[in-house]
């Protein structure tokens, strides 16, 4: 699985507008790492490591985490319909983009204030679920649909006020999302809480097969539910808000792959939370390979994994129903 992968990352950087030869790629990646004299033309050189690479690194990245984020819900909640922004992670993050842009922020106050309220919108999800007696994971599922329908409510009104000519134009385009202005700065900023809620995934991942057969079970098992519940739902909220505030909101990576990954390594979330990283990372990458070469304008993410996630889920639907069970 980590073939395809390897190689869909150096055919990246062979398309766009701009032609750049195999050899090229090859000498450039090698002067970098392993410090080789080869001197390549400025606009070649700018090409790769300003724009190609930070937009091939940050397009893995998006897919590796909504992939294991969508993972560890579907196991957390037991349920294989259950998606990363189930909780209102996405609908807040969406909100507080527009709010930045609404008020002509610069674009690391815009990925700020989404990250900053897809945080707030998940702990305001887990605050009401846990505010009521005998509460279950279904009621949190609930709190977080009613969560995601109020912040939905303030985008719009949001996209209401916004001026028509400017604002709003830059709210929906963001909304269906897209890696076009993505640069090394974000990769690293980013990259940090997606790599630490990444890393503490992989760690407990044992520990999902546990709760997934049953709070009732784990509990019998020694597990301290509660707060594996709390740290799963902590970590896949952190590496999706940081994945939202970079690219803006894309959809069904987070819901598909992980039956993808389902289908090929079978429910072990030993094995399932690898195989969804490694999956979610190139299929975001071939789509974003797509996005920028398809037409002669760049195409929104978000339509693109819609379009082919959407039929490809029912088609899993119809396959797959003996795989989850």
């Amino acid at each position: 699985m980590i073939i395809p992968l390897i190689l869909l990352f150096f055919i990246s950087f062979l398309i766009g507008r701009y032609p750049v030869s195999p050899n090229e790629v090859i000498m450039a990646i090698a002067s970098q790492l392993f410090s080789i004299n080869y001197t390549l033309p400025p606009a070649v050189n700018t090409i790769i490591f300003d724009i190609r690479l930070p937009r091939i690194l940050a397009a893995m990245m998006v897919g590796a985490s909504l992939s294991i984020a969508g993972a560890s819900f579907q196991g957390l909640f037991q349920n294989p319909l259950v998606s990363p922004d189930k909780l209102g992670v996405s609908a807040g993050a969406g909100f507080g983009a527009a709010i930045a842009i609404l008020f002509s922020a610069s674009t690391f106050m815009i990925q700020f204030s989404a990250f900053a309220w897809g945080l707030m919108a998940v702990g305001l999800t887990y605050f009401l679920g846990r505010a009521f007696k005998g509460t279950s994971m279904l009621t949190l599922v609930l709190c977080g649909i009613a969560v995601a329908s109020f912040f939905s409510a303030l985008l719009s009104l949001i996209k209401y006020v916004a001026d028509p000519y400017g604002q709003l134009q830059t709210i929906v385009f963001w909304l269906m999302g897209s890696l076009a202005a993505v640069n090394n700065m974000d990769i690293i900023i980013m990259g940090i809480p997606i790599i630490i809620g990444t890393v503490i995934l992989l760690l407990i991942r044992w520990r999902i097969n546990v709760i997934s057969m049953g709070e009732e079970e784990a509990q019998a098992l020694g597990v301290n539910t509660r707060r594996l519940q709390a740290i799963i739902i902590v970590c896949c909220t952190i590496v999706t808000a940081s994945a939202v505030s970079i690219c803006g909101i894309i959809g069904w990576i987070g819901l598909v792959i992980p039956h993808i990954a389902r289908m090929i390594v079978g429910p072990d979330h030993k094995v399932l939370l690898p195989a969804s990283i490694i999956l979610g990372a190139f299929f975001l990458l071939l789509i974003d390979n797509v996005a920028r070469t398809l037409t002669t304008t760049e195409i929104p993410l978000g339509i693109l994994t819609a379009i082919i996630g959407a039929p490809f889920f029912l088609y899993l639907l119809m396959k797959s129903k003996e795989v989850w069970s």
